[in-house]
């Protein structure tokens, strides 16, 4: 069976315990075995991650050891995907940098809080993942995001859609979904699920997060087949 390792925590208000169940679930259809893991302590072993295929991030705020991230970067940058949603990715340590490069996004504000209706809308042939899906409507928070310019994206919303201090600027396509690439391994985030029922509500958001972790969990073996090594990102590693 492949392995999944699933870290939940950080603020309670996102429902980490209610997620993980619901993706540990999720995975196990694809021959999935997830562990979930209440303590970011867990990536003190590095050789432990470097065997899961994927990491699934479902931890709000809170703070992380550099050298929890490090051991992460590395075993990611090794093929080990990595896939989270909402605040559970991107909204997880707000003081790492290096977390926020590797995830290729930060949440920065939900203008109008909680119970905005909006549209998902899909970008049509941009990855298998979103293949067959229709665009849909969602009434959670609104991700605002800061974005890595290098990401793919899947999905996007409109803003604005509720008055705020950014109405003074252009009408934007903030990404809603995306993957990117880190060393050999690869990364995907959805900003939905505020709240563990937004993927019953909507079941496009939890097909959109299934395919994506599944996505990513395949990157390892992509990377071994294929006999990709990090020997090319190592050297410029060592210096930041």
């Amino acid at each position: 069976m492949k392995k999944a390792l699933i870290l939940q925590g950080g603020w309670n208000g996102h429902e980490p315990q209610l997620t993980s169940k619901r993706f540990a679930t999720l995975l196990e259809k694809h021959d999935y075995q997830s562990v979930i893991s209440d303590t970011l302590d867990v990536l003190d072993d590095l050789e432990m991650l470097m065997q899961q295929d994927l990491v699934v991030a479902c931890w709000t705020m809170g703070e992380i050891k550099n050298e929890h991230v490090d051991n992460l970067c590395k075993a990611v940058a090794a093929g080990t995907g990595l896939a989270g949603c909402h605040g559970g990715m991107c909204d997880s340590f707000r003081q790492n940098v290096q977390w926020q490069f590797m995830t290729g996004g930060q949440w920065v504000s939900h203008p109008g809080g909680d119970g905005i209706h909006y549209t998902v809308n899909i970008r049509q042939g941009s990855s298998p993942i979103v293949e067959g899906l229709a665009d849909f409507p969602v009434c959670s928070e609104h991700y605002y995001l800061h974005i890595d310019p290098s990401i793919e994206v899947l999905a996007t919303t409109r803003f604005p859609v509720v008055p705020y201090y950014h109405i003074s600027n252009k009408p934007v396509d903030m990404p809603v979904a995306w993957t990117k690439f880190w060393g050999n391994g690869r990364v995907f985030y959805t900003s939905l699920g505020h709240h563990d029922d937004v993927f019953d509500k909507s079941p496009n958001a939890q097909v959109l997060m299934e395919r994506g972790m599944v996505w990513a969990g395949a990157g390892k073996q992509f990377a071994q087949e294929n006999g990709l090594t990090t020997e090319r990102f190592e050297n410029t590693a060592k210096m930041y």
